[in-house]
């Protein structure tokens, strides 16, 4: 019985169940490996490493052409097994067969190999990627194929599928290690904060952190020149908008060193005196307006700030009206946190924590800022300010005194001015 076709058999299942541990070990080191690391090794001349981030690219080919080639050599070496077996054993060999490969397999073609593969998942990818990349070409006819069908199936179930979208994105990847991070206490709240706010500048606008226009300070281009400069001077702000006749009518934005300059010339100067300075023009020294629209993101208005070499801009809407103003420094704080200096007053802090553990929050606070600085959840899909979210929730323009609960949170009314709800008493529920 154990003839030349015996051990050929049992030879050609030995290959088989090699090429099962190759193909398993390889769709784990592919996966597992990082991106990052293999960018490194390719860097240093690691061709596999690059070799690697090519074939991981298309992640649905890979994973789909290295699930043929184990699910072929799989099929093939039970039904080599059966054979060998019935014709040792008899009828009772399919049983035997079933067993022996299930245990085969098990512990030489997936657990064995899958374990060396996320131990050394960097190494591991580098050494089957050329490999695998011949083998991802020789089944794309065949892969594409089956994704089409998967694909017509689902849709006969009313599922559909989008060709070019992605598992899981580089972004989405990265703030979930961030979230892991920070609950196992290895990444702290404030890095952690940095690397999204940074993340999120692509899909955030500066609709949603410009100062708005009812808390804009602006000069009169009409006014006294001793007036605007009085107004200058008490101003916590560099930099200030110059509006004629109408505060929509913006035309110019005025810098205080310019201001300052002028008038020193103007009472210093050699061409000094008493009718030049009446005569001075604000609108002389001020700078062209830079209008940009409430849609742009901040990833693209801090690039535009930096080829600029500015950072104040005018936000208007699709109508061209003043809607308010956002600077670098709001970018910036979307990342870093927020920025004090000696003209930011401690009362003008927008969130505070009473003794009972109540917060007390500005209502023009951003929910992504209540968010950052008490660690937590609220949603900002369809408002972004915390008064927009009670309004919201409420359906109405809430009184003073007024209390609302919702999304795990109490929310008293506590100032109201107008149709704005300037404080409001926050504290969570359970």
């Amino acid at each position: 019985m154990l003839d030349t076709a015996f051990w050929l058999t049992a030879a050609a299942i030995l290959l088989l169940l090699v090429l099962s541990a190759f193909f398993s070990g390889s769709e784990t080191a592919l996966t597992a490996a990082s991106r990052g690391k293999l960018r490194s090794r390719a860097d240093k001349g690691d061709s596999g490493a690059g070799t690697a981030l090519k074939v991981t690219e298309d992640s649905e080919r890979l994973i789909g052409a290295v699930l043929l080639g184990n699910n072929l050599v799989n099929i093939l070496a039970t039904s080599l097994a059966t054979a060998m077996f019935t014709r040792l054993f008899g009828e009772s060999g399919v049983a035997m067969a079933t067993l022996v490969m299930t245990l085969l397999v098990l512990i030489f073609a997936e657990v064995l190999p899958k374990t060396y593969a996320i131990t050394n998942s960097e190494a591991a990818a580098s050494l089957v990627a050329p490999v695998i990349r011949v083998v991802v070409i020789i089944f794309t006819p065949v892969v594409s194929t089956v994704r089409a069908v998967v694909r017509g199936v689902l849709a006969l179930f009313g599922v559909k599928t989008d060709p070019d979208a992605s598992v899981l994105s580089v972004r989405e990847e990265i703030a979930g290690a961030l979230a892991l991070g920070h609950s196992e206490g290895v990444v702290q709240k404030e890095d952690r904060d940095r690397l999204l706010g940074a993340l999120d500048l692509g899909e955030r606008t500066v609709e949603e952190i410009m100062l708005h226009r009812s808390k804009i300070e602006m000069i009169d281009a009409d006014a006294a020149p001793e007036q605007i400069l009085s107004q200058a001077l008490e101003s916590p702000h560099t930099r200030l908008p110059v509006y004629r006749d109408d505060p929509e009518n913006i035309v110019g934005v005025i810098h205080a060193k310019d201001l300052l300059r002028a008038m020193d010339r103007l009472v210093r100067g050699p061409d000094a005196s008493a009718e030049g300075l009446k005569a001075f023009a604000v609108t002389d020294v001020a700078m062209k307006p830079y209008f940009v629209p409430e849609t742009t993101t901040l990833d693209d208005q801090m690039r535009e700030f930096l080829r600029r070499h500015t950072h104040f801009a005018l936000v208007v809407d699709e109508y061209g009206s003043l809607q308010g103003l956002i600077t670098l420094e709001d970018i910036l704080e979307e990342i870093v946190g927020e920025i004090t200096d000696e003209f930011d007053l401690d009362e003008d802090n927008p969130v505070r924590r009473t003794e009972t553990g109540d917060y007390i929050v500005d209502g023009a606070m951003t929910i992504r800022d209540l968010n950052r600085a008490c660690d937590w959840s609220l949603p900002d899909d369809e408002a972004n300010t915390v008064a927009g979210l009670v309004i919201h929730e409420a359906q109405t323009i809430p009184t003073q005194g007024q209390v609302f609960s919702f999304h795990d949170f109490r929310f008293e009314v506590m100032t109201r001015k107008d149709n704005r709800l300037t404080r409001l008493r926050i504290r969570p529920l359970g």
